[in-house]
């Protein structure tokens, strides 16, 4: 897979106020983000995780070194329209991101500030509706929705505009259970079924173990970087970084310091209830 997004050497402050020094989030960051990959970004408030997601899409710029999607140096300003057609984003609140009375109309309205003709705007709006499925409510009033299903909404209005990556920053934290298990199903597919890349920035275990890759920031840095096997089952780790393992690996972790020997991998239910039972036959 090609590299879709890369932040080389990327430092960033946020300028201080009142004559108040700035406020340093990143000082030497690098990551790179392959083309088709579904990337989990973890860490406690204030590591930079939302900082980074508005640096994909130009939201914000370096103040030193540089970040690349598909090529494009994202501090060029005559390519920011490009860049932000490669990435779109989706941000916490469903409600601030949707514009219209109607469904099909909020979907249309990004590709409509794209200039894209009329019947394409159709087929692009009933096409998103329908991989998150939301074609059915196409003619609902957005506020008669529920929380899930509105991010749903705004998700349909960012692949109407046909990004090659979508940026999700903690869709699910204002959610219930159920809104949070349909944004993330959602996204799944269109990563596994579309190939459209998504960069998913959460404080939920069980949501980054659905994705291909974790990383892991602590104080402007990458803390740990690997699948969710490899980064969830370095337990002390992401304790010491104020974090914690899904459920199932705390339970086996703290099993362990009973005394017995679990393997530390089982991120779902079925997985853990498996490894107990292997446990208890012996």
């Amino acid at each position: 897979m090609s590299e879709i997004i890369k932040a080389e050497h990327l430092a960033y402050t946020y300028p201080g106020m009142d004559d108040m020094p700035g406020v340093a989030v990143f000082q030497d960051m690098n990551l790179t983000i392959r083309e088709g990959s579904f990337v989990a970004i973890l860490g406690t408030n204030g590591c930079g995780k939302s900082t980074l997601a508005k640096h994909f899409n130009s939201i914000l710029l370096p103040t030193g070194g540089k970040v690349w999607v598909c090529g494009l140096d994202t501090a060029d300003e005559e390519r920011l329209m490009a860049v932000r057609r490669k990435v779109g984003m989706v941000f916490q609140n469903p409600d601030n991101q949707i514009v219209a009375n109607v469904v099909e109309e909020d979907v249309a309205f990004g590709p409509e500030n794209l200039g894209i003709a009329s019947p394409e705007i159709r087929h692009r709006v009933n096409k998103a509706l329908k991989q998150v499925g939301m074609y059915k409510y196409r003619e609902h009033a957005p506020h008669l929705l529920s929380g899930g299903q509105k991010q749903r909404v705004a998700i349909a209005g960012v692949i109407a505009m046909e990004p090659k990556c979508i940026v999700l920053d903690e869709p699910t934290a204002m959610l219930d259970p159920k809104g949070r298990r349909e944004v993330i199903e959602t996204v799944s597919q269109l990563n596994k079924q579309k190939g459209i890349t998504v960069v998913l920035i959460t404080h939920h275990m069980d949501e980054a173990a659905k994705a291909d890759r974790v990383v892991v920031l602590h104080r402007g840095k990458v803390a740990a970087d690997g699948t969710p096997k490899e980064v969830f089952s370095q337990v002390e780790l992401l304790h010491k970084l104020g974090l914690a393992a899904p459920d199932t690996v705390e339970l086996c972790y703290a099993l362990n310091r009973e005394g017995f020997d679990l393997p530390l991998n089982a991120l779902d239910t079925e997985e853990c209830a498996q490894t107990l039972f292997d446990l208890l036959k012996v």
